[in-house]
């Protein structure tokens, strides 16, 4: 094994697998056992003795047992990060920002600088990504290993092409669970999150985005994945555009700073989201019948070849969906898709790539891909499944593009549920603002 390898990465080996390493290789305790309790080192899991038992007094860490297993009869193998990269501009993107865009780039450049907790909150199609481009550069040509993590791998898939052509001469690892390549020591790193427990005080930058998704919201492993991963004196930045209340209370307190963008990078508004009740849409879809807005809508899509993506609350409902769909608009042509299809990455590629009009998906294409020029239908958006953030996620699917920055939100439900008021709310309000600071801040000029 080079060192390179284990360059602010841990590694688990037993001890004649290491008799391989490098020599400076430090060998830490995997699993801390005392009389009362079993702490993982490497995800920071708290195990029930029972649970975690092996034969003759061992015990191993269930809780990360998906990135090999971890236990007392392994350890940690670990160099501290030496940060051997050349220290020189690396950003061969040649878009512009809008003023609003390139007031928040500041902002962050100068939180990396500075080694602080920030939050970037930016509608979706904002332009997030690009925003990081400046404070990337900056961190980069200091020599600093930066890393850009996801809860959802259809977000790294996203960035990777388009960070690898705005820093088109920097070689940059793409790190997820369905990834066959080897691992390579890069300077910039794209990554799941549940990848940097496979880190220890790697990265000067450390930038979450999605930070409020399904599964980093919902998971403290990853969280402390996040704080090991990153170094002690690192700068840490989140991004979204559904900011969970846990966030904004760590705004309130001052231990986050905030940058807000609640403009798109074309400068137009988010779409407004049209409801249509329907008690019995799922009764009709099991007897192989549209209702009747449904159908109307997707008439329209057959004849004009217009894209769009149909979520539904349960993956047992996407064939059904797609089997009625298909029965009354057999010129249609799509795919269901949902978290364990094992085909899910080449069908959100032939959606990309325009080999199909549409998708029937759940809630895992919520956000973080972007599909241009798309209309979004949500058939059981009343469903508990659907909340407040992730109906404002999905809308955001629509009106991506320059060439058509608008498109249509549309729900089917059963009833006006809470969480569908909300969103509705939460977009007005957002609108309300973008339009205040779009009448403040003219445009000199727009990304991509």
């Amino acid at each position: 094994m080079q060192a390179t390898e284990l360059y602010g990465r841990q590694i688990a080996l037993t001890v004649s697998e290491a008799t391989a390493l490098p020599p400076e290789a430090q060998r830490l305790t995997a699993l801390v056992v005392t009389a009362k309790q079993l702490t993982c080192q490497r995800c920071g899991s708290s195990l029930v003795r029972k649970q975690a038992r092996l034969p003759r007094q061992q015990f191993y860490c269930y809780q990360c047992l998906n990135l090999g297993r971890i236990s007392t009869l392994t350890s940690l193998y670990h160099i501290p990060e030496p940060n051997e990269f050349l220290k020189k501009s690396q950003l061969t993107w040649n878009g512009k920002l809008t003023v609003q865009q390139a007031e928040c780039a500041a902002m962050i450049q100068s939180k990396f600088a500075t080694h602080q907790r920030h939050l970037l909150w930016a509608v979706t199609g904002a332009g997030k990504t690009e925003m990081l481009f400046p404070g990337l550069d900056w961190a980069l040509t200091q020599g600093w290993r930066v890393a850009i993590a996801s809860p959802r791998v259809d977000v790294c898939l996203e960035l990777y092409p388009r960070l690898q052509a705005a820093f088109s001469n920097l070689k940059i690892a793409l790190l997820h669970g369905h990834q066959t390549e080897p691992y390579h020591y890069r300077q910039l790193t794209i990554c799941t999150t549940h990848q940097l427990l496979r880190f220890r005080a790697a990265f000067d930058v450390l930038i979450v985005d999605e930070v409020d998704a399904f599964p980093f919201a919902a998971n403290p492993r990853l969280g402390f994945a996040v704080t090991q991963a990153l170094k002690p004196v690192g700068a840490l930045l989140y991004l979204t555009a559904t900011p969970s209340h846990d966030l904004l209370q760590q705004v309130r307190r001052h231990e986050l700073g905030l940058s807000y963008l609640p403009l798109r990078f074309h400068q137009h508004l988010l779409p407004t989201i049209k409801v249509t009740i329907q008690p019995r849409w799922w009764a009709k879809v099991q007897a192989g019948r549209l209702p009747l807005r449904l159908g109307h809508w997707l008439s329209t899509y057959a004849a004009t070849g217009q894209r769009f993506l149909v979520f539904v609350p349960r993956v047992a409902q996407l064939t059904v969906v797609q089997a009625a769909i298909q029965r009354a608009y057999p010129r249609l042509h799509g795919l269901t898709v949902h978290s364990t299809d094992p085909e899910r990455l080449a069908k959100v590629q032939a959606m990309r790539d325009e080999q199909v009009q549409y998708l029937v998906t759940t809630t895992i294409l919520e956000r973080g891909v972007t599909f241009p020029g798309i209309d979004v239908i949500v058939l059981g958006a009343d469903d508990p499944i659907f909340s407040t953030a992730a109906l404002v996620q999905i809308a955001g699917r629509v009106g991506r593009s320059r060439e058509r920055p608008t498109g249509a939100v549309r729900f089917i439900c059963a009833s006006y549920a809470r969480p569908i008021k909300r969103a509705i709310r939460q977009i007005k309000l957002v609108n309300r603002k973008g339009r205040r600071l779009r009448a403040r801040m003219p445009v000199v000029s727009t990304t991509e």
